[in-house]
């Protein structure tokens, strides 16, 4: 299939000079957190790579333990395995005939385009970094899956990954300039804004304006992760044209505690986000440590509605093993898929 001229611009990820000092070494790593041994940290990376941004370190508290730093530092208990480990938690993989996309739903297509993030968050369920395979689709691969959605009729296209902010703007914009021909809707699903909050610069925010309206959904669990300076590119974005939605996922050690998710959704809708999402986590191997029951989440979750408004209150889903999509935690115990 020839390539359309706009998926020949060039497809790479961001790699301005300015930024190289943005990311913490892992030798760094070992010297500030003697409780990583350098033994599990090569192991770990063997099944998920490892990266952490100084503007995350810099909102942390700077030790192992805090919330910000669980999410992001490799630890032992990603070896383990568990009976309740799913490969393939959400069903990506049943719902993907074309290597680099997603259609679970015929109104909806998500590209993968691309696997890399600028933080590596040990709880995620695309944990499937495998060695030696490509981290970005080809101009090729990327191409054809694009033209298969474009094909499938889907009104929705979700870009996501790893994060599509990763992506120079230049091969972004391609994207989106791809997009807005055959899409009634566009999504970015991202957490750059929060992990690199740098990344929203001048040439993201012209990118944003000219194919506004644009859906660019962030990912933030903890509201120490909102600084100012992640707020003030938050807003930006907003003005520019984006519509601004939040994910959570909920997390044993971070956020499963009423407080800490109602201070989370009230400072994102003082700041114009709306929460959509509280996510069950998927249960990939890896990530055992980070899960919460259903009963306990289900329990949070009430008491959460409780105590702010409809605005400010996510809904409490589950992505189905199946492929099938999303449903209510609530709906799925009672199915019996989950405990």
């Amino acid at each position: 299939m020839p390539l359309h001229k706009s998926t020949q611009a060039a497809y790479h990820t961001e790699s301005n000079p300015a930024r190289e000092g943005r990311v913490v070494g892992k030798q760094e790593i070992l010297n500030r957190f003697p409780s990583i041994k350098n033994d599990v940290f090569r192991a770990v990376t063997k099944a998920f790579p490892v990266a952490l941004t100084r503007s995350w370190l810099s909102r942390s508290s700077g030790k192992a333990d805090d919330p910000l730093l669980v999410q992001a530092l490799p630890q032992a208990k990603e070896l383990l395995r568990t009976d309740g480990d799913r490969p393939d938690p959400v069903g990506d993989q049943r719902k993907s005939s074309v290597p680099w996309l997603v259609q679970k739903h015929p109104d909806r297509a998500l590209l993968l385009v691309t696997k890399r993030c600028h933080l590596y968050c040990r709880y995620c369920f695309r944990r499937d970094h495998q060695p030696g395979a490509a981290l970005d689709p080809t101009p090729q691969e990327l191409e054809f899956a694009l033209s298969a959605a474009i094909e499938s009729g889907a009104r929705e296209l979700i870009l996501s990954g790893g994060d599509p902010l990763s992506l120079t703007n230049s091969a972004l914009g391609a994207i989106l300039h791809r997009a807005k021909t055959h899409f009634a809707v566009t999504r970015i699903h991202t957490r750059a804004p929060i992990t690199a909050p740098d990344r929203v610069d001048a040439g993201l925010l012209e990118l944003v304006q000219e194919h506004a309206p644009l859906w660019i959904v962030v990912h933030a669990n903890h509201p120490d992760e909102l600084s100012d300076t992640v707020l003030h590119g938050l807003s930006t974005l907003r003005r520019a044209g984006a519509s601004m939605l939040n994910q959570s996922v909920l997390l044993k050690g971070v956020n499963d505690d009423v407080a800490v998710l109602r201070r989370l959704s009230e400072r994102l809708v003082e700041h114009g986000i709306f929460p959509y999402y509280l996510h069950h986590t998927d249960p990939v191997p890896g990530n055992a440590h980070f899960r919460v029951s259903a009963t306990v989440g289900l329990r949070i979750h009430r008491e959460l509605s409780r105590q702010v408004s409809g605005v400010a209150l996510p809904r409490y889903v589950v992505d189905l093993e199946d492929g099938s999509g999303k449903i209510p935690v609530s709906e799925a115990q009672k199915l019996g898929l989950l405990m």
